[in-house]
């Protein structure tokens, strides 16, 4: 007979588990991503008050012809709305902030507010997707700093996307939300956005290669 001493393996991974699924450890994680994401907003607002002063300064992150993001600033995508797009991080990220410490002291939001942060959040991840391939298919130059938020935003998008789908913020239809559970249950959304991230960085990789670092 195999005793649960005889699987040294199962009591690891389902502690594993444990913690993945604990609010402290996905709570945390948002915290951190968004934490990131403010900063990199803040950089990049920073970076485009200076820009606008004198549009021929060197910035810091002006790396290589690729990797430069003067380059991705002085674009028209960089201002669509008529203002720097970090203004937005800088208004979007403290509102995550907010939840994940709040959460972490044990508040439970209301379904509908969650259900709303979710939404406007997905846009905003849809919007700095599109900044993504805006620069890498017609700008031809990557900012870091605007890469980091990528990344980020992503991760804050699929923690906020965990906790909703878990506590059925979402008013999913039954099968829906039962497929939905049983996808994050099993962890199917983190093999999904590793993935993709690996994709991403793959991408960048193939399409400049050494480029990204040439002057």
């Amino acid at each position: 007979m195999v005793t649960d001493l005889d699987r040294p393996s199962d009591g690891l991974v389902a502690r594993i588990f444990r913690i993945r699924h604990d609010n402290r450890f996905i709570f945390t994680t948002m915290l951190i991503s968004a934490c990131i994401s403010l900063l990199a907003s803040f950089v990049l607002a920073v970076d485009a008050v200076v820009l606008a002063a004198d549009p021929d300064v060197t910035l810091s992150c002006d790396i290589s012809s690729v990797l430069s993001c003067g380059a991705v600033a002085q674009s028209w995508q960089a201002s669509l709305f008529g203002f720097p797009n970090a203004f937005l991080g800088l208004v979007a990220e403290p509102v995550v902030i907010t939840i994940a410490v709040a959460s972490l002291g044990g508040v439970r939001f209301p379904r509908w507010f969650m259900l709303s942060a979710q939404v406007v959040y997905t846009l905003g991840v849809i919007f700095a997707y599109w900044l993504f391939t805006q620069s890498m298919f017609v700008i031809g130059a990557l900012c870091p700093w605007c890469l980091l938020v990528t990344v980020s935003t992503t991760l804050v998008f699929t923690t906020l996307t965990h906790v909703n789908i878990r506590d059925g913020n979402l008013f999913l239809p039954p099968r829906a939300q039962a497929r939905a559970r049983w996808a994050i249950d099993h962890e199917v959304d983190v093999v999904v956005v590793w993935a993709w991230l690996l994709l991403l960085a793959a991408l960048v990789a193939v399409k400049y290669g050494p480029s990204l670092l040439a002057s």
